[in-house]
């Protein structure tokens, strides 16, 4: 699931990003935070899947426990 997590120092400064957009993984961590259900995150951002945001929270697990 975290090889759909991907860093480029050209996009986004290196921010770890869903791979194949620009969508980082701290702004999806951060919709999740603010309450946005992933339905509506799935509804807003087409692209994404929910293995894709899932992945998001793992990325940010693994951070966290580093």
């Amino acid at each position: 699931m975290i090889d759909r997590i991907t860093a480029n120092p050209k996009i986004l400064d290196g921010k770890p990003i869903v791979q194949g957009t620009r969508l980082s993984v701290d702004f999806i961590l951060e919709l999740l935070a603010s309450d946005v259900p992933e339905e509506d995150i799935l509804e807003d951002y087409p692209h994404l899947t929910r293995e894709d945001i899932h992945a998001c929270l793992k990325h940010g697990y693994a951070f966290v426990i580093s």
